[in-house]
């Protein structure tokens, strides 16, 4: 999400930008889950609020999530679940595909850098099953 756009656009009404990622994303692992009739265990690097967000998953199961997209979450399994990233090799991949979309968003200048990083998104577009990072100011198509 492209954080100085959601401050602009909401002003002071703006839910802090974790919990609009992590709801969006939610959406995404239970539709996912869903269309392959299969439950999902998530497991997220630690942050702050911990049962704050155990909390809206609770309440995103009963409510939905909100938003244009919402939905009622029916294919998380459990609860959140938190980890170290460095305890955790799952947690850590999914950090370096993160690192490496946020570098394809804003190439370098040096070209065998860029190649470099194309090479890289090359090996793991495949297995992308949504790839997208929201501006809340951009319009839509």
């Amino acid at each position: 999400m492209k954080r100085p756009a959601l401050a602009k656009r909401y002003a002071a009404s703006a839910r802090p930008a974790h919990e609009v990622v992590l709801s969006h994303l939610l959406e995404r692992i239970d539709g996912y889950a869903a269309s392959r009739e299969e439950y999902a265990l998530v497991i997220a690097d630690e942050v702050q609020e911990q049962a704050a967000h155990r909390a809206d998953l609770t309440r995103y199961r009963v409510s939905g999530t909100g938003g244009y997209r919402s939905r009622k979450l029916t294919r998380i399994a459990d609860t959140l679940h938190f980890a170290p990233s460095h305890a955790s090799r799952l947690v850590q991949a999914v950090d370096l595909v993160t690192f490496l979309y946020q570098r394809l968003d804003r190439p370098g200048v040096d070209p065998r850098e860029v190649a470099a990083n194309e090479r890289l998104w090359s090996l793991v577009a495949s297995r992308c099953y949504h790839c997208w990072c929201w501006d809340p100011l951009a319009r839509l198509p």
